[in-house]
């Protein structure tokens, strides 16, 4: 008989979780209190980049370790997955915030002014200096999400929207919470970090790769989703605040923007949009148990990047105990 497992949550970590079960022959069904993938969480709202080398400059080692899975996990699930690298610029005036990431990263190559245009014409004669993190890759959220939605279909796994979780019973299934920043009416010690983002069209620009631009305040990025469609980042607020955007993130990420460059001004915001992103003191992502259920949460601002390494993670777990 296979193991019976219920996945809460149809986020990132909830849809890789239960694909990953699913995949080895668990009996899955998913609920989430959305009406669609990723619901009311931060999964939609992601940058969706796929960066370990990145992210190891402001991340525990581990976070780097395990987000290396997830490159080749991820073109195997969604075929939208794209591997052209991450560029990351800094301006003149800049430049020492460039050194320090180069520092505290490796697997880069660097680019002088005429590499960085053979790369992105559109950023000719505007940055003297730049890395390019060539192995990493990016994939549009909301896609990949619906991939992971489809694939589990195609498997036979129920995915039930419109559901509330805390009142169904667990009729002898094995329980694995994946709700994220939801989840803390079990796991008080969760925090939220609030993640906001604008989604620009701009036809006068092509990018074909994520730009990182770095500043002494901090970093911002933009993510190329195809069809002139951009999704600008950055902000990293210690809040649980589900407000709307604020005035200084909106400002903060649109001067990101104008200093890439100035024709982004004309962009056209087709969307604001925010999520709280679950994360623990520590920052790193947990999987365990707790009061008769398994939790996989705590993924911060990494969930694309650390979703395919826990959900392997869990479905060894929960088939070995099952």
């Amino acid at each position: 008989m296979s193991a019976r497992i219920r996945v809460l949550g149809a986020g990132v970590a909830g849809l890789a979780a239960a694909l990953e079960l699913a995949q080895a022959g668990a009996e899955v069904e998913v609920l989430e209190i959305g009406a669609q993938p990723g619901g009311d969480g931060a999964s939609p709202f992601a940058g969706g980049m796929l960066a370990p080398w990145c992210e190891c400059v402001s991340a525990e080692p581990l976070v780097a370790e395990l987000g290396r899975q997830a490159l080749d996990w991820w073109p195997r699930q969604f075929d939208g997955t794209v591997r052209n690298g991450t560029l990351v610029l800094a301006a003149a005036r800049d430049v020492g915030e460039l050194e320090a990431f180069a520092h505290r990263s490796d697997n880069y190559r660097r680019l002088a002014g005429d590499g960085i245009a053979a790369l992105e014409p559109d950023l000719a004669g505007r940055f003297r200096h730049g890395l390019l993190f060539a192995d990493e890759a990016h994939l549009d959220p909301r896609a990949a999400l619906a991939a992971l939605a489809l694939r589990l279909e195609e498997l036979g796994v129920a995915v039930r929207y419109g559901v509330d979780a805390r009142g169904q019973a667990d009729d002898g299934r094995i329980v694995l919470d994946c709700r994220g920043y939801a989840a803390r009416d079990r796991l008080p010690e969760l925090r939220g970090v609030r993640g906001e983002m604008l989604l620009l069209h701009c036809e006068a620009m092509r990018f074909a790769r994520p730009i990182r631009l770095l500043h002494p305040r901090g970093m911002h990025y933009l993510v190329p989703r195809g069809d002139g469609l951009y999704m600008l980042g950055g902000s990293m607020l210690e809040s649980d605040d589900a407000g709307a955007i604020s005035a200084r993130s909106l400002m903060e990420l649109l001067n990101a923007a104008y200093a890439l460059h100035p024709a982004l001004a004309e962009a056209r915001i087709v969307e604001l949009g925010h999520g709280l992103r679950p994360a623990f003191p520590d920052n790193l992502p947990r999987l365990e148990q707790r009061d008769g259920r398994w939790h996989l949460n705590g993924l911060f601002r990494h969930g694309y990047l650390l979703a395919p390494a826990l959900a392997r993670q869990a479905a060894a777990r929960l088939l070995e105990v099952a």
